[in-house]
């Protein structure tokens, strides 16, 4: 197969004759990326959201799983259409999609149909992403070298996920939160544009009719997978299992689960195959990245808390932490490249050093926060987060790459997204703010006689310790 690759000469036959073809390929890298600076909402308006709508931060957050939920589901899909549709109907359609969610969204008031909103965006956000960066691969990587591929492709993906929320906050902050939306579709304006222009229908592959897709099964893994988010987002805002509603979801989510499992093994060609699961080290591969996402969690929900709570600072202030895990990400990203691809060195090293780069970032948090830290001081752990970051998720997909057949690579890499983006977040947010709702209480009882007008910005850094250490022991 690399020999194959190595003797056809890269082309875009999909693109018109005037397009040069030293351009085509950063064409495809610039749709990619405006792909990936979309959303359904964004979590860097969410504050202002909260101020001018009736959506609490639970509903806001479950936007975003929904979204996470759309883009991981979708996965097993994605050759098919590939197959089935000529390059220019799937870019053109996805970027119709999100125009018209990004359009929408801001309109919606009806929680349920803004989560669908958000689900279906983030399907054509990874459509249109796929269809980009597959038919750039040769261009990266001749020979097809996933410790290229992957590596490029997590700069394209994460780096633009930092841009976007530093974007949506100078937006809403010198604008108005929906001014990022506005924007989005601004920009998918100009992707149909250059690809009504600039492109034609050409198919590369024999075309394949839609048959033997288990539709239903991909449903019913949706549901399962909301219901999980909804359960652990609004566990605290139900009082979990205090709540007979919070009884009934979890009812609900066994019965979703049972009826999935079930499916799998009853029907010929189910959505995820039984036999993807046998493969020797999908399974641990599977419980690393959700205890790395738990613990990853911190930020969604320490890190805000710190920041917000204790040290008052405004979000300008807040998003300048961006920058670093940018950097982190770019190093991660290219620390990767060079340890897979030029130095061919172990895998399992590299998971190590990522998982050091994630100890690294609860120590320094640790260690160095204090009610009067300066902001620069947090530069370093925010890089080693970004790094750590970059590092798993690359070497993760890779690993998959090698252990898994073509056949249930993108059901595999599915499974990995729905515990990557959404179930271990979600999950670990979920216990960090139990602990939480444990401590502070706590703490406010024992030292609660020792606080006054100049005492008082100290407990917060004795609250923030405690939850630290608790993190840190997780």
């Amino acid at each position: 197969m690399n020999g194959i690759a190595q003797s056809i000469p890269f082309s875009m036959p999909m693109f018109r004759t005037f397009v040069p073809e030293k351009i085509r390929p950063w064409v495809y890298v610039f749709i990619a990326v405006t792909f990936q600076f979309s959303g359904g909402l964004y979590i860097g308006t969410l504050n202002q959201m909260m101020g001018e709508t009736t959506l609490m931060r639970e509903d806001l957050l479950m936007c975003l799983y929904a979204n996470l939920t759309g883009m991981a589901i979708y996965f097993p899909l994605l050759f098919r259409m590939k197959f089935r549709f000529t390059n220019k109907t799937l870019l053109c359609a996805a970027a119709t999609g999100v125009l018209v969610c990004n359009m929408v969204a801001p309109c919606i008031t009806f929680l349920p149909l803004l989560w669908f909103v958000c689900f279906i965006e983030g399907m054509c956000k990874i459509q249109g992403t796929f269809e980009c960066m597959s038919n750039i691969q040769l261009w990266m990587t001749p020979s097809r070298d996933f410790s290229v591929f992957f590596p490029l492709l997590h700069i394209v993906i994460l780096g633009s996920m930092q841009l976007s929320d530093l974007l949506s906050t100078y937006l809403m902050y010198y604008y108005h939160w929906d001014y990022m939306q506005l924007f989005i579709c601004g920009i998918m304006m100009v992707n149909l544009l250059i690809l009504t222009v600039c492109t034609r229908h050409f198919r590369m592959f024999k075309k394949l009719p839609l048959f033997g897709i288990d539709w239903l099964g991909a449903v019913l893994w949706a549901v399962f997978v909301l219901e999980i988010a909804y359960l652990f987002d609004y566990g605290d805002y139900y009082d979990w299992w205090n709540s007979e509603v919070f009884w009934r979801l979890s009812m609900a989510v066994l019965v979703t689960f049972t009826v999935c499992v079930l499916r799998m093994f009853s029907v010929r060609h189910p959505y995820f195959e039984p036999k993807m699961f046998v493969c020797r080290h999908l399974l641990p591969i599977l419980l690393l990245i959700t205890f790395v996402e738990m613990f990853l969690a911190a930020e969604h929900v320490l890190e805000e808390v710190f920041l917000e709570e204790v040290m008052r600072y405004g979000t300008m202030t807040g998003v300048q932490l961006d920058w670093p895990v940018l950097s982190g990400i770019l190093s991660g990203c290219m620390f990767t490249y060079w340890w897979l691809h030029i130095r061919r060195f172990s895998y399992l090293k590299l998971i190590i050093i990522g998982l050091a780069g994630i100890i690294c970032y609860l120590a320094g948090m640790y260690f160095l926060l204090l009610s009067d830290i300066h902001l620069s001081l947090l530069y370093l752990p925010m890089a080693c987060r970004g790094f750590a970051y970059a590092v798993l998720s690359a070497t993760f997909m890779i690993c998959l790459e090698e252990i898994m057949s073509f056949q249930h690579f993108f059901q595999a890499l599915s499974v990995f997204n729905i515990l990557h983006m959404v179930m271990g977040g979600v999950i670990g947010a979920a216990i960090y703010t139990r602990g939480l709702a444990y401590c502070i209480p706590d703490n406010i009882a024992r030292y609660g006689t020792d606080v006054d007008s100049v005492a008082v910005s100290r407990m917060g850094g004795v609250i923030w310790r405690v939850m630290l250490r608790l993190s840190c022991l997780m």
